[in-house]
């Protein structure tokens, strides 16, 4: 049989092929998927759910004229192997390579950036609407999951879009799970329709849509038919499409949530490649197993996640705990209020988030909590560069956009040990918020489940003892700093501080290390601009400290994807980095 992916290049080749050709293009586009992620790595059941869809919407629309915004963009990787990436498919996700998300500058079909859930509609709408003022006659089409549509965000953009006559087309991609199992009512709502039990009204019919559905996100030719019947409709539009995601690999069907994103895999059996086993512990982890600990012994103690309870591995407390943890959807900003409101009971709410998330609740943060002086716990997990997943998802901005919030302690533990214990500490009672960041991946202590020791607030420590510079490190960071130091042919000039606390800062220490030293570098894993080196900057302005301070640390601009390691390098704060900076200070000091 001829292979037809091998001869598409964009969609115009797409729509020459007769519509009886589509099934078995769909079928190689689905090995095609399986082929690279299986040894490349990325996100794999989403993407395989909607090749049907996928084919269908290139092949109806006149596609990049016609506008498609994928939300969030993990179900993108269809698209992007019909827009003209094939050959370069097996970089996704590599240092350099093409984003593992839709993105503007890199193809003119990349209508919009995501990363973030729930942004589709408002996105459309707004390009609807632009078409209309500019009098052009586009189609808008935003491709929507029932997890990201329970978001706040998206119920604003149909709310707005259902009293408009704009040209714009919400496809519900109803496959009942995000990462995790979709959770809430409208989950409920969704699930009674596809059954036919329904007896309220259509909300999207409510809502002035024009609603059609569900169909078989599968069928090709019932999506071709309704999709073309949909463009001679005006005014907003909505298409409930049933899918299955992981569609096509058997072990991508029954564990969605591990073959969301499953790492390397068998390409033909689908079987997981057997990873070598750690001695050390995930970050995440040593979080889910010490809340779960904590929680057993005092009964105030509850869990709050949006959408990430496998991710940020609370769901060691929801499987234990059911009523005491929670899983509220893709709703940050209700997370932190829901936290904020339990705390006004007493209650000690471990709120928590992807560090790269909690930017969607500032306000919630600033508002409902630190004004209020409520003592939540925020754990942001995913601190710091995160690899792979990129610009959309480092967690870099926390410590500077956290800093200038009057109330909130800000706490980075340097290993799963001060993570253990600075939990214990907050279950204590604090007399304010406190934001706990840690990194994604492994920790470096393997006995790290130690008896509970409670921290002082605002202290910082000594770790390694030196004459002439001062490194100054928060959080994690410290291990990088520690190996520079190790391979240094003088180590007994150089002292190495972990600071612990970015607020609090630690300034009787601050004093001594400034006066005491005659060269000081910072070292961080978030952004250079407005961070802990700014906070030590400040406070030597401040104090009239004049000796030199170098800060390290991601610099001002939106760093890519590519391995941690590698980025660390990018950033100049691997061990390498460290270890040339801390030679040129020496030569500095030599010199002047």
């Amino acid at each position: 049989m001829k292979k037809l992916l091998e001869h598409i290049n964009s969609p115009s080749d797409l729509r020459a092929l007769n519509q009886t050709d589509l099934p078995q293009l769909a079928k190689e586009l689905r090995e095609f998927i399986i082929d690279i992620v299986a040894t490349k790595e990325g996100h794999l059941g989403a993407s395989l759910g909607v090749v049907e869809l996928t084919l269908a919407l290139h092949y109806v629309y006149n596609t990049p004229e016609d506008l498609l915004v994928w939300d969030v963009g993990h179900q993108a990787y269809g698209h992007k192997i019909l827009t003209g990436r094939k050959s370069i498919f097996h970089t996704n996700r590599q240092l350099h390579g093409i984003s593992g998300f839709p993105k503007r500058d890199e193809s003119n079909y990349d209508t919009f950036g995501v990363g973030h859930s729930s942004t589709s509609i408002s996105a459309a709408l707004g390009m609807a609407i632009a078409s209309q003022l500019k009098g052009e006659h586009k189609h808008h089409v935003a491709i929507i999951g029932d997890a990201s549509i329970a978001s706040g965000m998206a119920f604003e953009g149909l709310n707005h879009a259902g009293v408009t006559d704009a040209d714009v087309l919400v496809i519900l991609n109803d496959n009942a799970i995000g990462i995790d199992p979709s959770v809430g009512a409208l989950k409920q709502y969704l699930t009674n329709v596809k059954k036919g039990t329904e007896k309220q009204d259509n909300i999207f019919e409510a809502l002035n849509f024009d609603y059609t559905g569900p169909i078989d996100g599968h069928d090709l030719d019932a999506i071709i038919k309704e999709l073309n019947r949909l463009k001679t409709v005006t005014g907003p539009k909505f298409l409930h499409v049933i899918t299955t995601k992981g569609k096509g690999l058997r072990q991508a069907e029954e564990n969605q949530v591990t073959y969301h994103a499953p790492g390397k895999f068998d390409s033909i059996t689908g079987e997981l490649a057997i990873k070598s086993a750690s001695t050390l512990t995930k970050f995440q982890d040593v979080f889910g197993l010490t809340i779960v600990e904590l929680a057993e012994q005092n009964p105030k103690i509850v869990g709050i996640t949006p959408a990430m309870p496998t991710g940020s591995s609370l769901k060691y407390m929801m499987d234990l705990m059911p009523d005491r943890a929670f899983d509220v959807g893709i709703a940050e900003q209700h997370a932190v209020t829901l936290s904020a409101g339990m705390a006004t009971q007493d209650m000690l709410v471990f709120c928590n988030i992807y560090s790269t998330f909690l930017q969607r609740a500032y306000d919630q943060v600033i508002h409902d909590v630190a004004l209020q002086n409520l003592p939540v716990v925020f754990c942001l997990d995913r601190a710091g560069l995160v690899g792979e997943d990129g610009a959309t998802h480092h967690g870099v901005f926390d410590l500077a956009y956290l800093r200038c919030i009057p109330n909130l302690i800000i706490f980075a533990p340097r290993n799963e040990i001060e993570l253990r214990n600075i939990m214990y500490t907050a279950q204590l009672g604090l007399q304010h918020p406190i934001a706990i960041r840690y990194p994604r991946g492994y920790g470096a202590i393997p006995d790290w489940k130690q008896p509970f020791k409670k921290l002082e607030i605002g202290k910082g420590e000594l770790l390694t003892e030196g004459r002439d510079i001062a490194i100054l490190t928060i959080g994690f960071i410290a291990e990088n700093a520690k190996e520079a130091i190790s391979n240094l042919s003088t180590k007994n000039k150089v002292a190495h501080y972990d600071m612990r606390f970015v607020k609090p800062l630690d300034e009787t220490l601050l004093h001594e290390i400034f006066k005491k030293y005659a060269y000081i570098i910072t070292i961080e894993d978030g952004t250079i601009k407005g961070g802990f080196g700014s906070a030590v900057l400040e406070f030597a302005a401040e104090h009239n400290y004049f000796i030199p301070v170098k800060t390290l640390g991601v610099p001002d601009t939106f760093m890519e994807h590519g391995s941690v390691t590698q980025l660390q390098k990018l950033a100049n704060v691997d061990a390498y980095h460290i270890l040339k900076t801390i030679e040129a200070g020496l030569v500095f000091l030599k010199t002047h």
